[in-house]
């Protein structure tokens, strides 16, 4: 039989959203110890215990809450008496610490599994994030690394992935070239918004984008509504360098969105 932390590990490594619930503090008579664990996902408690009953029913019911999104941030702390909170003859009281994993991770899309597409993925794999890469290119998805953080889809049809793409995500084109990046580009312009959308080049490039932008009868604004060329102004063209400037990219107008919205809250 898996331990906790056995079952904790395999459900972090297959990205299953769960909450992890630890009693911290206890007060009087309560049905389990400090330090008692347990493992919550949507569909109920999947390993250990905070003490069974009702303790236990009110602890599964606030942890899904929180995988639902009904209680803000990745972390919470409870206090119970038993007996006026949770209906138990005894009357200790619980503290709880919910701890929520696997719960609206940054999710990024890589269109192009090319030589510098495989050294972004190869870093995004790293970082807390899930990327997506997309190729009409079997032979080229196979060289992506294996990994619970990347899904590989193949299709002879780009575009008709972008209705897939989660609206917080963050979108880079890195595909054969022009012919193929632009019209990923056209149908997200037309149909979606991101908080990010890049698409690899050189200024030349950009202004050829644009104009195809205002070719495809697309407002104006929307020649301004991508990035291109893509990354940090650092390194070289080793793609590997290029790589290191467009994640330091990301995760810049990542961290940027959290301030704004801090700020905002």
């Amino acid at each position: 039989m898996p331990t906790f932390f056995d079952a904790l590990n395999d459900l972090m490594a297959a990205e299953v959203p769960l909450v992890t619930v630890t009693i911290v503090d206890t007060v009087g008579s309560v049905p389990q110890d400090r330090g008692a664990k347990a493992i919550v996902t949507a569909d109920g408690l999947v390993q250990g215990t905070v003490g069974g009953g009702k303790v236990e029913t009110k602890a599964i019911g606030e942890a899904q809450r929180m995988l639902r999104g009904e209680i803000d941030g990745n972390t919470h702390f409870a206090q119970w008496n038993l007996q006026k909170d949770v209906g138990m003859t005894c009357g200790g009281v619980v503290k709880l610490y919910f701890e929520s994993h696997n719960v609206g991770r940054w999710q990024i899309w890589v269109f192009g599994a090319g030589h510098t597409a495989q050294a972004l993925v190869n870093v995004l794999v790293h970082l807390d994030c899930h990327v997506t890469c997309v190729d009409p290119r079997p032979e080229w998805l196979d060289r992506l690394p294996s990994s619970p953080k990347l899904t590989k889809v193949q299709t002879d049809d780009m575009p008709s992935q972008v209705a897939a793409i989660p609206d917080d995500a963050f979108v880079v084109l890195m595909t054969m070239g022009h012919s193929t990046d632009k019209p990923i580009l056209i149908e997200i312009l037309r149909t979606r918004t991101f908080p990010y959308l890049g698409v690899i080049g050189s200024d030349a490039k950009a202004a050829i984008l644009r104009r195809d932008v205002r070719e495809a009868g697309l407002p104006e604004e929307m020649t301004r509504a991508f990035h291109c060329p893509i990354g940090l102004e650092l390194g070289t063209n080793h793609p590997y360098e290029i790589a290191l400037s467009v994640a330091a990219q990301l995760v810049q107008t990542r961290d940027a969105r959290k301030t704004s919205a801090t700020l905002q809250a």
